[in-house]
């Protein structure tokens, strides 16, 4: 399905990035009001402020719900600032925009689930207003695509994905591992799906952000979407990952921006040369699985297993010590070799089957 997109249209849409920013509870009015005028004061075009914040356990503080929603207003009001909040239910969506949210987003855990989206989707026909939709938790493209195609089939032609990072088991260096080759490849079939990054919730730690953002601009992203507080250590929830107005500011002036498009004829000589070797790479991953199905007849003559579990393991270390060697990190060089074990595999299932 090819989205009918539309502009944003949204004050500074031809400057990159454009930022939303502010807290990720709408806590008090005080704290509201306060942070947005600092925000203001600093050039921000767009607050951010969670209304409905349903947390991983129960206990905790959940948002103040329709009772926040005309501090939003106020801020619109008293600083000309445009205002946005995150929904996930047909009531959400119905109260945001009675009290002129200009902007919804849809969140991690709704985008997740087909019906939640459809829904959502049910509950915007006929509205005009911008959307974005958060990455699912899990890495799954598909289903990110599924659900920003849910949204614009209900008639929203002004989308836009933001990448938040994807959930883990393990205890890592970000909250949210980036996986940046998923938005990179949403980018590539979509090209014209404005794409923001949310480098609170991938790095869950307020010193990681600028490094993020600047990852996210050298690839091209449209915008940020930024937790900002007025006094972040007094955070109701996610303390640990927002930033102080003024901390903000220095981030967003501490950035290099690139140009989108390319230029030149050294960049065009680079790519050959990168042409030259990809082929190079086909051309031995062939050789390779040529081997491979030479193995794969002698295993069927022997009557031995494909999976052989140690040599596989064996493979996956060297290799990746040989990467770090080079200059690789090892986990790229595993995760190469993964996806080559697994054509492998296959290839000698072939000939084993026959």
């Amino acid at each position: 399905m090819e989205l009918n997109l539309q502009p944003l249209n949204l004050p500074s849409d031809n400057v990159r990035p454009f930022v939303i920013a502010g807290p990720c509870s709408a806590e008090t009015e005080e704290q509201v009001i306060t942070t947005a005028k600092q925000l203001a004061g600093k050039g921000c075009h767009m607050f951010r402020g969670g209304v409905w914040k349903p947390r991983t356990k129960p206990g905790g503080f959940e948002g103040n719900g329709e009772k926040a929603l005309p501090w939003m207003k106020r801020v619109k009001e008293e600083t000309a600032m445009l205002v946005a909040t995150e929904v996930a239910t047909p009531e959400h969506v119905e109260l945001a925009l009675k009290y002129g949210i200009d902007i919804l987003w849809i969140g991690a855990r709704t985008s997740a689930n087909p019906f939640a989206m459809q829904l959502l989707a049910d509950s915007l026909k006929g509205v005009d207003v911008p959307v974005l939709v958060k990455n699912p938790v899990n890495p799954d493209l598909e289903l990110w695509i599924g659900a920003l195609e849910r949204i614009n089939g209900a008639g929203i032609t002004r989308l836009a994905a933001v990448h938040r990072g994807f959930s883990s088991y393990e205890k890592k260096l970000y909250r949210n591992a980036p996986m940046w080759q998923i938005p990179i490849e949403l980018h590539r079939r979509i090209p014209a799906l404005p794409i923001f990054c949310d480098p609170s919730h991938i790095g869950g730690r307020r010193d990681l952000i600028a490094p993020l953002c600047q990852q996210a601009m050298d690839l091209g992203f449209d915008g940020l979407l930024v937790e900002s507080h007025c006094s972040p250590d007094d955070a109701w929830s996610d303390a640990a990952q927002q930033v102080t107005p003024d901390i903000l500011d220095y981030i967003l002036s501490m950035l290099v921006i690139r140009e989108k498009v390319d230029l030149g004829e050294d960049l065009a000589s680079l790519r050959k040369k990168i042409d030259e070797v990809d082929n190079d790479l086909i051309e031995l991953l062939a050789r390779r699985m040529r081997i491979s199905r030479k193995m794969g007849e002698y295993k069927k003559e022997k009557g031995m297993t494909i999976v052989q579990p140690k040599r596989y393991t064996e493979i996956l270390d060297k290799r990746g010590a040989q990467g770090s060697l080079l200059g690789i990190a090892p986990e790229c060089v595993k995760n190469i070799f993964e996806h080559i074990h697994e054509e492998s595999v296959r290839q000698q299932m072939e000939i084993i089957n026959k």
